[in-house]
């Protein structure tokens, strides 16, 4: 296949997954408006939006598996034309049950991400696979394109138009993505059984890459559901203003994931993850301080002050998380594809159910925080946390690297082989 065929593929796929992000994370802006309708409070607010999320997560293992099976030309064009009749339903839903069973069945969207990615990866050579998935990843700039899209059409049509409108781009969606895509040529070449498939889950590099990117893509997918109404209620923009700024952390996440992927190429999964991690460690901790006043008593009497964040300090600081998370989701797979080749499908797929879950229990995780301590910045304390667990799993599994058994660390050698002793040698 020639260069020029394998981008189109690359490309055409990458909208697929762009238009499927884009419905997956619809609740997040739809959701401020049907939260004042049917009066909802915070934790049920977070449910709502994070439904859809579960079941994309979900079906991600086993669509991974599915796609090693029968491809992913298939798989996507099916999931784009079934998943669009309950986004069509949802338009009439008006109980809050109703828009739960709905969002399980479109969540479903969410599962290209583990069809698409092995699908892309098998067209492109090793060398340039963190490329290839990277661009592919860049489909999670759905996210920001939702927040420009969706409020617009609310604002004319009301937000069951939404729905409606996001239903005919699924079709369309598949008719583009069939006629201008390639059968897979991975499909059905892997003759392993299904034990043989999941056996690779018991490699624990499998497990920590799942940790990773449960805070990668799991908090980028929180949080691209969270700000419009974080925006709302911290600093009380209108709907449209909310989604124009919580674009600033969900489009560098889509955007620069590609850069992600080539610098993973260039300098190894393994850095890249470490000052990603860094990085959204100290803004996490800058986001996490919640709005506050207090009072010192001076021999003059007593002086006022506040800590808060200005919308305007704050903006640029998602920017950077969304920017860490980017380069993040990027290097994780890139692990994946260097270390597992030949079960991209399988891992990938294991890789992504882990991080959508976590895209599915940080949202109603963080409206049970705001409930119980009553302010905004609860979710970023959250975020905060985990990531430093992820540090410190990285630490002890590749930073820390002592050569006490003769290991070679890089850039040095090992030990030279002791010689046995006249006692062992008797032994």
């Amino acid at each position: 296949m020639s260069n020029a065929r394998r981008i189109v593929v690359l490309l055409v796929t990458t909208w697929a997954f762009m238009i499927c992000f884009a419905v997956w994370m619809m609740f997040g802006v739809i959701g401020i408006p049907i939260r004042e309708e049917l009066e909802l409070d915070a934790t049920q607010f977070g449910l709502l939006t994070a439904t859809p999320v579960l079941t994309g997560s979900l079906f991600r293992l086993p669509l991974g598996i599915w796609t090693d099976r029968i491809g992913g030309r298939i798989l996507m064009t099916l999931l784009l034309v079934i998943c669009a009749i309950p986004l069509y339903i949802a338009a009439y839903a008006t109980a809050l049950w109703q828009f739960l069973l709905l969002g399980l069945a479109l969540g479903l969207v969410g599962a290209s991400f583990a069809v698409g990615t092995p699908y892309v990866a098998r067209f492109f050579p090793a060398s340039q696979r963190g490329f290839a998935m990277g661009v592919f990843g860049a489909g999670t700039a759905g996210a920001a394109l939702n927040m420009f899209v969706a409020p617009s059409i609310m604002e004319v049509y009301g937000w069951q138009a939404v729905p409606r409108a996001y239903a005919v781009a699924l079709v369309a969606s598949a008719v583009l993505f069939w006629f201008l895509s390639a059968p897979d040529p991975g499909a059905g070449k892997s003759g392993a059984s299904l034990g043989a498939q999941l056996a690779v889950m018991r490699d624990r590099r499998v497990w920590k890459y799942c940790q990773y990117y449960s805070i990668v893509f799991g908090g980028f997918t929180a949080l691209s559901i969270w700000m419009p109404q974080y925006f709302v209620s911290e600093y009380g923009f209108a709907v449209a203003q909310a989604a124009l700024l919580a674009a600033c952390f969900s489009l560098p996440g889509g955007l620069l994931r590609a850069v992600g992927g080539l610098l993973s190429d260039r300098f190894g999964a393994h850095s890249v993850t470490w000052w990603v991690l860094w990085t959204a460690w100290i803004a996490l901790f800058l986001l996490s301080y919640p709005h506050t006043d207090f009072s010192i008593r001076t021999i003059d009497g007593s002086r006022d002050f506040t800590i808060a964040l200005s919308p305007w300090m704050f903006t640029p600081l998602l920017f950077v998380v969304g920017v860490a998370f980017a380069f993040g989701m990027a290097s994780t797979f890139k692990y994946i594809g260097d270390d597992f080749p030949e079960n991209m499908g399988v891992v990938s797929g294991l890789v992504g159910m882990v991080g959508g879950l976590g895209g599915f229990l940080l949202p109603i995780m963080f409206g049970g925080l705001r409930d119980w301590l009553g302010f905004n910045s609860s979710c970023f304390m959250l975020l905060y946390g985990i990531v430093s667990v992820s540090l410190f799993l990285s630490y002890l599994t590749e930073v820390r690297r002592a050569p006490v058994m003769g290991h070679k660390l890089d850039g040095l050698e090992p030990f030279p082989p002791q010689q046995p002793t006249r006692k062992e040698e008797a032994i």
